[in-house]
């Protein structure tokens, strides 16, 4: 078995500091999708998940799984996108009994618009500030994360059984 330690002073502080920049720049990201774009991070979520499905639409359990939430959580967020216009309930499936959801065009111009401000903040706040071999560096950090961390991946790694 392997021995737990803990952190040295130094780690903790760049544990800190990476967090750190993480929320400021996350916050910086949802203030300019709410003052650019007058939506939410969770609207955006959903909005970009139906973009870019096949359709632009997708049964409601596979939107959940997309996005990691709960299926309570989605059902409360498509209530509230549905009011403002941007996404549609359809029956989905060859026999029309799934719940299924759908951009509506409205959901689809404020999405294509989104998609545009977002990258843009992202290029701005984030990618510019970047030298290749920073970019590089936490990419492939990035993508050892996932392969780590991710539930599906492990499952798929390992043929699925838990």
């Amino acid at each position: 078995m392997t021995e737990t330690r803990s952190l040295v002073p130094e780690e903790w502080e760049f544990w800190n500091t990476w967090m750190r920049a993480q929320r400021l720049l996350t916050r910086e990201l949802e203030r300019g999708l709410q003052h650019d774009c007058d939506i939410s991070k969770a609207e955006f979520s959903v909005l970009v998940t139906l973009w870019q499905a096949a359709g632009r639409e997708m049964r409601v359990g596979e939107l959940s799984e997309s996005l990691d939430w709960d299926k309570s959580r989605v059902s409360h967020q498509l209530t509230r996108m549905e009011k403002r216009g941007f996404i549609k309930r359809i029956q989905y499936g060859a026999d029309g009994r799934r719940a299924g959801v759908g951009l509506t065009a409205e959901g689809r111009r404020v999405a294509q618009s989104a998609i545009l401000v977002h990258g843009g903040n992202i290029r701005r706040h984030f990618l510019e500030s970047l030298t290749s071999e920073q970019a590089s560096a936490i990419r492939a950090w990035s993508e050892q994360a996932v392969d780590r961390l991710e539930p599906h991946r492990s499952e798929a790694a390992g043929g699925g059984a838990s």
